[in-house]
Protein backbone atom coordinates (compact mmCIF):
# COMPACT_ATOMS: atom_id res chain seq x y z
CA UNK A 1 0.00 0.00 0.00
CA UNK A 2 1.49 3.17 -0.87
CA UNK A 3 1.33 6.15 1.52
CA UNK A 4 -1.33 8.60 0.43
CA UNK A 5 -1.27 11.95 2.32
CA UNK A 6 -5.72 12.18 3.87
CA UNK A 7 -6.73 14.87 5.35
CA UNK A 8 -8.25 14.08 9.51
CA UNK A 9 -9.82 16.03 12.07
CA UNK A 10 -9.37 13.40 14.57
CA UNK A 11 -8.31 14.06 18.01
CA UNK A 12 -4.39 13.52 18.12
CA UNK A 13 -4.48 9.85 19.58
CA UNK A 14 -5.57 8.67 15.66
CA UNK A 15 -2.91 10.54 14.12
CA UNK A 16 -0.01 9.11 12.51
CA UNK A 17 3.54 10.00 13.68
CA UNK A 18 1.53 13.15 15.01
CA UNK A 19 2.36 15.66 11.80
CA UNK A 20 0.45 18.59 12.14
CA UNK A 21 -1.92 19.63 14.58
CA UNK A 22 -4.80 18.27 13.10
CA UNK A 23 -4.09 16.73 10.64
CA UNK A 24 -1.78 13.54 9.91
CA UNK A 25 -0.34 11.02 6.85
CA UNK A 26 -2.81 8.31 7.01
CA UNK A 27 -2.12 4.54 4.81
CA UNK A 28 -5.29 5.32 2.38
CA UNK A 29 -6.50 4.21 -0.58
CA UNK A 30 -8.00 6.77 -2.59
CA UNK A 31 -11.55 5.72 -3.56
CA UNK A 32 -13.32 5.79 -7.06
CA UNK A 33 -16.55 7.32 -7.07
CA UNK A 34 -17.99 7.56 -10.51
CA UNK A 35 -21.62 7.54 -10.22
CA UNK A 36 -23.78 5.14 -13.59
CA UNK A 37 -26.71 6.57 -14.67
CA UNK A 38 -29.68 5.24 -12.76
CA UNK A 39 -31.37 2.94 -14.54
CA UNK A 40 -34.67 2.84 -13.72
CA UNK A 41 -36.05 -0.80 -15.55
CA UNK A 42 -33.24 -2.90 -13.86
CA UNK A 43 -34.13 -2.27 -10.60
CA UNK A 44 -37.76 -2.10 -11.36
CA UNK A 45 -36.92 -5.95 -12.81
CA UNK A 46 -34.58 -6.47 -9.86
CA UNK A 47 -37.32 -5.16 -7.64
CA UNK A 48 -39.93 -8.01 -9.01
CA UNK A 49 -42.12 -5.53 -10.87
CA UNK A 50 -42.98 -4.14 -14.54
CA UNK A 51 -42.09 -0.94 -15.92
CA UNK A 52 -45.89 0.06 -14.48
CA UNK A 53 -45.31 -0.89 -11.05
CA UNK A 54 -47.23 -4.19 -10.81
CA UNK A 55 -45.81 -7.57 -9.67
CA UNK A 56 -44.25 -9.87 -12.39
CA UNK A 57 -46.40 -12.83 -12.56
CA UNK A 58 -49.51 -14.44 -13.06
CA UNK A 59 -52.32 -11.79 -11.96
CA UNK A 60 -54.41 -13.47 -9.49
CA UNK A 61 -57.73 -14.01 -10.86
CA UNK A 62 -60.74 -11.48 -9.85
CA UNK A 63 -63.23 -13.69 -7.71
CA UNK A 64 -66.65 -13.76 -9.95
CA UNK A 65 -69.60 -12.17 -7.39
CA UNK A 66 -71.84 -14.67 -6.47
CA UNK A 67 -76.07 -14.39 -6.77
CA UNK A 68 -77.80 -12.70 -4.81
CA UNK A 69 -79.29 -15.11 -3.04
CA UNK A 70 -76.07 -17.07 -2.65
CA UNK A 71 -74.28 -14.14 -1.08
CA UNK A 72 -77.71 -13.50 1.41
CA UNK A 73 -77.71 -17.31 2.17
CA UNK A 74 -74.64 -17.03 3.08
CA UNK A 75 -74.66 -13.70 5.13
CA UNK A 76 -77.88 -15.51 7.01
CA UNK A 77 -76.12 -18.55 7.56
CA UNK A 78 -73.11 -16.40 9.06
CA UNK A 79 -75.66 -15.12 11.57
CA UNK A 80 -77.08 -18.22 12.20
CA UNK A 81 -73.61 -19.37 13.42
CA UNK A 82 -72.73 -16.81 15.13
CA UNK A 83 -75.76 -17.00 17.09
CA UNK A 84 -75.58 -20.87 17.81
CA UNK A 85 -72.03 -20.03 18.88
CA UNK A 86 -73.56 -17.60 21.34
CA UNK A 87 -75.70 -19.43 22.60
CA UNK A 88 -73.51 -22.56 23.10
CA UNK A 89 -70.85 -19.95 25.01
CA UNK A 90 -73.77 -18.67 27.61
CA UNK A 91 -74.66 -22.57 28.37
CA UNK A 92 -70.99 -23.54 29.84
CA UNK A 93 -70.20 -20.40 31.40
CA UNK A 94 -73.22 -21.03 33.02
CA UNK A 95 -72.65 -24.13 34.10
CA UNK A 96 -69.09 -23.17 34.64
CA UNK A 97 -66.44 -23.98 32.29
CA UNK A 98 -63.33 -22.47 33.43
CA UNK A 99 -62.07 -22.52 29.48
CA UNK A 100 -65.14 -20.19 28.36
CA UNK A 101 -64.74 -16.30 30.21
CA UNK A 102 -67.87 -14.07 30.79
CA UNK A 103 -65.72 -11.08 28.21
CA UNK A 104 -65.40 -13.83 25.94
CA UNK A 105 -69.59 -14.37 26.12
CA UNK A 106 -70.29 -11.00 25.93
CA UNK A 107 -68.37 -9.93 23.01
CA UNK A 108 -70.10 -13.30 21.32
CA UNK A 109 -73.38 -11.81 21.98
CA UNK A 110 -72.46 -7.91 20.96
CA UNK A 111 -71.36 -9.57 17.70
CA UNK A 112 -74.16 -11.61 17.08
CA UNK A 113 -76.86 -8.92 18.16
CA UNK A 114 -75.15 -6.56 15.58
CA UNK A 115 -74.86 -8.88 13.11
CA UNK A 116 -79.08 -9.83 13.56
CA UNK A 117 -79.81 -6.28 13.88
CA UNK A 118 -78.06 -5.40 10.34
CA UNK A 119 -79.85 -8.50 8.64
CA UNK A 120 -83.17 -7.58 10.05
CA UNK A 121 -82.13 -3.70 8.49
CA UNK A 122 -81.63 -5.36 5.29
CA UNK A 123 -84.50 -7.68 5.51
CA UNK A 124 -86.91 -4.49 6.17
CA UNK A 125 -85.28 -2.46 3.12
CA UNK A 126 -86.18 -5.36 0.49
CA UNK A 127 -89.37 -5.58 2.39
CA UNK A 128 -90.01 -1.95 1.76
CA UNK A 129 -88.51 -2.12 -1.96
CA UNK A 130 -90.40 -4.72 -2.62
CA UNK A 131 -93.69 -2.59 -1.64
CA UNK A 132 -92.48 -0.04 -3.67
CA UNK A 133 -92.14 -1.97 -7.17
CA UNK A 134 -95.65 -3.46 -6.17
CA UNK A 135 -97.52 -0.27 -6.01
CA UNK A 136 -96.06 1.40 -9.32
CA UNK A 137 -98.47 1.84 -11.84
CA UNK A 138 -97.27 -0.16 -15.07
Amino acid sequence: MSKTACISRFSSGHRCRGVGLEFGLWNCKLMDLKLKPFDFASAVAKAGLRPDGMPVGKPKPVEQPGSFQDTMTKALREVSDSQNETTRLQQELQLGNPTVSLEQTMMAMQKSQIGFQATLSVRNRLVQAYSEIMNMQV
